[in-house]
């Protein structure tokens, strides 16, 4: 897009800068990865604040559209150059995800989940936030 000088109007797009469709798809699995990450921490704070700790419904979807959509959003769609997100951020944030992912799996099916572990559940998604924000 043409950057605009102060005062001027404001340019009209090209035919040719329309979104395309792998930008599309970037965005959308970019909403689809917020939706899940909203699940896993919204629902992990719902059940804090019942003050019986144990993983939820959306606690385990978030995880696994976390995961899945946080694959497809690695994968190249940019066609190479800066664009192109660091590998080794991408390998931290699917480190941590398939972490979380383990985590609430396996304790999905107990009455109550120990503190510690609901607790790193949390903390885990939080920094897994953090690397994607910071991390440049």
């Amino acid at each position: 897009m043409a950057q605009r000088v102060c005062g001027a109007p404001p340019t009209r797009r090209k035919p040719s800068d329309k979104l395309s469709i792998v930008e599309a798809l970037r965005l959308v699995l970019r909403y689809a990865h917020l939706i899940g990450f909203a699940l896993l921490l919204g629902g992990a704070i719902a059940q804090y604040v019942t003050g019986k700790l144990r993983i939820n419904p959306a606690m385990f979807w978030g995880s696994i559209i976390q995961v899945l959509t946080g694959i497809a959003l690695s994968a190249p769609l940019r066609g190479g150059g800066d664009a192109e997100p660091n590998p080794a951020k991408l390998g931290v944030k699917l480190l941590i995800a398939v972490l979380i992912f383990v985590m609430v799996f396996f304790a999905r099916k107990r009455a109550d989940v120990n503190r510690g572990h609901f607790i790193g559940i949390v903390v885990l998604t939080l920094v897994n936030a953090a690397v994607a924000t910071f991390w440049r």
